[in-house]
């Protein structure tokens, strides 16, 4: 494919050629890492790596996402962001190291994911989270970086929390009242959404009319399920106390920075054109067939100042299909089925420990 892949639109590519544009990209990028990153390059030689064995996108090493945790890993000495992983039961974080190469294209692969499933025109926007988090603007954390990265996507931006993560309900009732009836564009992190926002309106009996809201959310879904809250409950209990309907979740970690996987109508995440997912058996690493669960395995291309163009997550999916999706995009489908046994529990909205 000789065409800029961003100029495509980002669900456009079927099986064959999708995969044949990311061996080629996967292929040079690990070689790069490899000549750059001298931990990766000792990694790869104890795993007997040769170049030659990656005929298909399954034959590629995937790095086990918590060794960012343990090891400093980058492939450039032109570093302009670094952004930390959440995580809660331990003093680690994983450590992701941006050049100026690469923070460009985790822009424009987030413009054209977004633009998909939004109109060009920048909404007003609620943010379901504090502006306190937004204080080093050159070390993010996950969550404060997933919050300017969303950011980006609005206009007038209002913060639905002070400091302490108290709802500000002054706030709130203004910006349903300034644009009453208009599209707006709401985002925050699954766990405080349900925790901060919806509990707290539910409890002093506060009803919003934001019925041509966008909602995006995303983490924190493993809180969620020790309550026994479903998607599906989730995005009817949200309905029925704020009048949003149109509820899209993403999945996505700091140490890929640039692959977000979104769901679409039906509640499908999908694969854009410059990354994908492979599914794993846990305990041989071999590739299951489509439908079932594994260990999910992310490819992209994004990643140029970090070898975190492959990676072995620590949480189990599991794909539903491949360029069929009733939606229309093409590309894999899947489903995020939580955290693998054993590997820590996280999430970006995880991360605030309380009031």
């Amino acid at each position: 494919m000789n065409r800029d892949i961003f100029s495509l639109s980002p669900y456009s590519l079927k099986k064959e050629q999708k995969e044949a544009f990311l061996l080629k990209k996967l292929q040079e990028l690990t070689l790069f890492h490899k000549l750059h990153c001298p931990e990766y390059a000792n990694i790869l030689l104890a795993f007997g790596y040769k170049e030659q064995n990656y005929k298909t996108l399954e034959d590629f090493f995937a790095l086990p996402v918590r060794l960012f945790k343990e090891y400093d890993l980058k492939s450039s000495n032109e570093i302009v962001k670094t952004l930390t992983s959440s995580g809660t039961t331990s003093t680690q974080v994983s450590k992701i190291y941006l050049d100026k190469e690469t923070a460009r294209l985790q822009t424009k692969a987030l413009i054209k994911i977004m633009q998909d499933f939004l109109s060009a025109e920048r909404l007003p926007m609620l943010i379901l989270d504090t502006k306190a988090i937004l204080k080093d603007r050159k070390k993010f954390s996950a969550r404060a970086a997933g919050v300017m990265g969303l950011a980006n996507f609005g206009r007038k931006h209002i913060y639905a929390f002070d400091e302490h993560m108290n709802l500000d309900r002054e706030a709130i009732l203004a910006f349903q009242e300034e644009y009453k009836d208009q599209k707006v564009l709401l985002f925050g992190f699954t766990f405080m959404i349900w925790q901060y926002f919806y509990k707290e309106l539910r409890k002093e009996n506060i009803k919003l009319h934001l019925d041509k809201a966008i909602l995006f959310h995303s983490g924190g879904w493993k809180k969620l399920e020790d309550e026994a809250v479903s998607d599906s409950y989730f995005k009817e209990s949200l309905a029925k106390q704020t009048g949003i309907k149109n509820i899209h979740n993403f999945y996505g970690m700091v140490e890929q920075v640039g692959s977000i996987f979104v769901a679409c109508e039906y509640g499908h995440l999908h694969t854009p054109n410059f990354a994908d997912i492979i599914i794993r058996d846990p305990f041989s690493l071999e590739v299951l067939e489509h439908g079932k669960e594994g260990i999910i395995e992310l490819l992209s291309i994004i990643p140029q100042s970090y070898p975190g163009h492959i990676l072995l997550s620590e949480d189990r999916g599991v794909i539903l299909g491949e360029d069929d999706c009733k939606c229309g995009r093409c590309g894999k489908y899947f489903k995020v089925l939580g955290r693998i046994k054993e590997a820590e529990v996280r999430g970006c909205s995880d991360t605030f420990e309380g009031k």
